[in-house]
């Protein structure tokens, strides 16, 4: 292999020529001497890494519980680190719910708030679908256009999902420094064999998996992309964000690693491979942070987009129900109920962030915009809806209370709040109010709304308050 500061190593040819078979042989080999990177902490602000999955249930991780699936490297994340046990996804779909984080925005005045628009848009196709998508528009800053205002080099490895089918809305038109990914505009870069990848805005094969091959799983095209940026980019200051497709329908993976001689069905062997192949690559990016004595530099955070999905048919059968990957929770991906909306969320920094901390203060997607500048020591002025959660994390700080705000639109428009420990859900299509009581009642299975009114009404205002009218989503309230 190459010394990892060779500039041809950034060719897509020579990052995915391999196949990986075994989850566990993920990392890629470090050349000698790379690995004695002084510590800078002192001199510079930390690096920044999001790593975030598609569809992963909070309970789908060893460290929030799960039995069946083994996740070695998240969890260790956990006992480094401090999990969140409360923490939400922007929205109950991924679209809205990375706009959420990339912008800070709550689904109120968020720009983009549901995989498809109403109106507006650009109009394309899903398959023969005729569709309209939002996009994120030009003016907008995102996470990534401000740390590159402050001098931070930034790069995104996988899924984007803020383009819609507006050919401009690329990454590197909103401060990445630098794109290897797929887009929603372009099919042969979509699914975990892609056909082609994209390099910034050029579009390249991706060698094996033209024409239908099944060379390059994108889990290790992602990982491997991932801890190249982190190799070349060691001197500066970086703002990463890794956005695994995985474990987003279809089940696909190239081998069922440790779950081959399980009893199961063929579905739930090869859901537990694929959170196998992403713990994994979680693995190799730790690994390459250590090797480069970049562990005290970098903060590292795991999350997912929203709560697990739910699409029991013939063949497959309900996997995220086998798994528990909702827990005790009500609802599933596209529902506003904590199922889905729930999220694992894990941040590590050693020599900074205590090890071994479950933090139950309720925090969400909107608060990586302003944490992401806090960690960065800078000031800077943005309008926001999420929460710096820098004094938590450094353990300078308790919890604090606040309104945290989601609607979605499908199968029509409804909406959710959460204050304290009270949470209203104005369910889909309805002009009814719900209420729930969070710390007796986590699983939302009463409706208090009728013995509290006074909360009722004082939360109901907010949903109305919160609610910013938008040309792609024309809701009257």
């Amino acid at each position: 292999m190459s010394n990892p500061t060779d500039a041809s190593e950034t060719a897509l040819g020579n990052m995915v020529a391999r196949r990986t078979l075994l989850a566990g042989t993920v990392a890629l080999g470090l050349a000698g001497g790379v690995a004695q990177a002084a510590s800078t902490a002192a001199s510079r602000s930390p690096n920044i890494i999001y790593i975030i999955a598609d569809d992963l249930g909070v309970y789908d991780l060893g460290c929030y519980g799960q039995t069946k699936i083994r996740t070695p490297n998240i969890d260790r994340m956990a006992s480094q680190g401090m999990q969140f046990t409360q923490a939400y996804g922007g929205a109950p779909i991924c679209s809205p719910s990375r706009c959420a984080l990339m912008t800070g925005r709550h689904m109120g005045h968020a720009s983009i708030r549901d995989n498809f628009a109403l109106a507006g848009g650009v109009v394309g196709y899903k398959g023969q679908e005729k569709i309209r998508r939002a996009n994120l528009p030009d003016q907008e800053p995102t996470v990534a256009s401000l740390l590159k205002d402050q001098g931070y080099v930034t790069g995104l490895v996988g899924k984007w999902h803020l383009d819609g089918y507006a050919p401009a809305a690329v990454p590197t038109r909103h401060g990445f420094d630098e794109f290897h990914g797929w887009l929603t505009q372009t099919e042969k870069t979509q699914g975990y064999f892609p056909e082609k990848w994209y390099e910034g805005t050029t579009l390249l094969d991706v060698p094996g998996n033209v024409g239908e091959g099944r060379a390059v799983y994108e889990t290790d095209i992602v990982t491997d992309q991932s801890c190249d940026f982190i190799r070349r980019h060691r001197q500066k200051p970086f703002f990463l964000t890794v956005a695994y497709n995985a474990p987003h329908s279809p089940y696909v993976t190239p081998a069922e690693g440790d779950y081959g001689g399980e009893p199961w069905g063929r579905s739930e062997k090869t859901y537990a491979a694929m959170i196998e192949f992403l713990d994994a690559g979680v693995g190799s990016i730790l690994r390459t942070l250590e090797e480069l004595g970049l562990d005290e530099d970098t903060v590292v955070f795991f999350s997912s987009d929203h709560g697990p999905r739910s699409e029991p048919t013939a063949e497959q059968t309900d996997v995220v129900t086998f798994f528990n990957s909702h827990g005790p929770l009500r609802g599933y991906k596209r529902e506003l109920y904590e199922g889905g909306i729930r999220v694992p969320l894990i941040a590590r920094w050693p020599g900074h962030i205590a090890a071994g901390v479950k933090e139950d203060t309720p925090v969400y997607h909107p608060d990586f915009l302003p944490t992401a500048i806090g960690l960065a020591g800078k000031s800077i002025s943005v309008v926001t809806d999420g929460h710096d959660l820098t004094p938590i994390l450094l353990g300078e700080r308790g919890p604090f209370e606040r309104l945290l705000y989601w609607e979605t639109y499908e199968p029509a428009f409804w909406q959710a709040a959460r204050q304290g420990k009270w949470k209203i859900v104005r369910p889909v299509g309805s002009s009814r109010l719900e209420l729930y009581d969070l710390a007796a009642d986590p699983s939302e299975k009463r409706d208090v709304a009728a013995k509290y009114p006074d909360i009722v009404s004082k939360l109901s205002a907010m949903l109305v308050t919160e609610h910013r009218p938008s040309r792609e989503y024309p809701i009257a309230l």
